[in-house]
């Protein structure tokens, strides 16, 4: 019997619909076996996880209901959490109890003051992981220990400062009362607004230095002469060289600029002309020098004082430390004005730098970014310069410029 016609193109239709399906169910199978590979050949998630360990900031240990250390970090080591594969005396101890009651434990691995060495402070907290695993995690606290130790020196030492003027106040002005004589009114009272104006720069550094510390934003950077910088700095302290006898010497000017904030740069470079002032003999020079070294500006103060012995010259630009108290404090210095330079210069992008001798004098250097050059404006008709011979006009090299055209 004949198949009829539509029998057979409804054949040759279902064939080809059975072969798109099982064409299509194979490419999927091969890119399922592709991922499963891809899968298997990657790291496991226990790999994953010991890379975590061993990357940690933090010292990480597991330790077991025996004692012993499963799995560590080379943070654990170096912070003394574990030492030669095994937990410390205390750590074990502490693991031990955790692992049979529960809880947790802290533990100070900081080491003796006698042999002090970096970190210089570490806390070490434990707790239970079940089934007799104990986990330990050892951090560096010595940053956190030095700003708590920094943030009490200074309410200290601030409440000493502002204490010192206060008392002088008070006993001056019942002294005042007392007197009956004209004069002795007169010198009283002028004393008590020596200190009254001692208190207030106190205060008014202590504001400074605050804001200076806190993280502001300095105001928008402008283009400052270095040289207007030095002249409003010297006539700052000009009043204060004449009283102690001082002399203040200046190198030419040198055109040199700067970005930076005015205000606060010739705050910081007073500061230093007045702790140069304050620790020189009279009839002794203070000198100012100014000069492009590479990519920075450099602002030098030099005295022929007492000078700094080695031992302080790391800590002058603390708060409130002095080389001299006695000295310092008789000058009326606050403590705080090589402080204020010291983050002036870091507000800026620079630094501050210092050498001195004892006997000898002390060079105070206040180091700042100098500014990119300005790349050449294409428009400008002026020809480049290339120069050919040096020449000499009153002692100073010249370059004589040629012109280059085209041809």
């Amino acid at each position: 019997m004949a198949v009829p016609a539509y029998v057979t193109v409804l054949a040759v239709v279902l064939a080809a619909v059975l072969g798109v399906v099982v064409g299509v169910a194979g490419v999927r199978w091969k890119a399922r076996s592709a991922r499963a590979a891809v899968v298997a050949a990657g790291p496991t998630v226990a790999e994953l996880l010991a890379r975590i360990v061993r990357r940690s900031h933090t010292g990480l240990a597991v330790i077991n209901r025996f004692g012993d250390v499963v799995l560590s970090n080379d943070r654990a080591e170096l912070l003394g959490a574990v030492v030669d594969a095994r937990p410390d005396s205390r750590i074990a101890a502490a693991a031990g109890r955790i692992a049979e009651r529960g809880g947790t434990a802290e533990i100070d691995l900081s080491p003796p003051v006698a042999a002090r060495r970096a970190p210089q402070s570490v806390i070490a907290r434990l707790g239970p992981l079940g089934d007799g695993f104990v986990v330990v995690e050892a951090s560096d606290t010595s940053a956190a220990v030095r700003l708590e130790a920094v943030r009490r020196d200074f309410v200290a030492n601030v409440g000493h400062e502002l204490k010192t003027p206060v008392g002088a106040m008070a006993v001056l002005a019942e002294a005042a009362l007392d007197a009956d004589d004209p004069a002795e009114v007169t010198r009283f009272t002028s004393k008590i607004l020596h200190e009254s104006r001692r208190l207030g720069s106190l205060v008014t550094e202590l504001i400074e230095l605050s804001r200076l510390q806190g993280g502001d934003p300095l105001p928008e950077l402008d283009p400052v002469e270095v040289d207007d910088v030095v002249r409003e700095a010297v006539a700052r302290v000009r009043s204060s060289a004449e009283a102690a006898g001082t002399d203040l010497t200046l190198d030419a000017p040198q055109g040199l600029e700067v970005a930076g904030s005015s205000t606060l740069l010739v705050t910081a470079l007073a500061n230093l002309l007045e702790n140069a002032i304050a620790y020189s003999s009279p009839g002794s020079t203070v000198s100012v020098r100014r000069r492009a070294v590479a990519d920075r500006v450099e602002i030098s103060v030099t005295d022929r004082g007492i000078g700094i012995p080695p031992e302080h010259q790391e800590r002058v630009f603390e708060r409130f430390f002095r080389v001299d108290p006695a000295r310092s404090r008789a000058t009326g210095g606050t403590g705080l004005g090589l402080a204020i330079v010291k983050h002036v210069a870091a507000n800026h992008g620079g630094e501050v730098a210092l050498w001195s001798e004892p006997g000898v004098g002390s060079t105070f250097t206040l180091r700042l970014p100098a500014p990119p050059p300005e790349p050449a404006d294409p428009s400008d008709p002026t020809p480049p310069v290339v120069g050919n011979e040096t020449h000499h006009r009153n002692g100073t090299p010249v370059l004589e410029p040629t012109t280059r055209g085209d041809r």
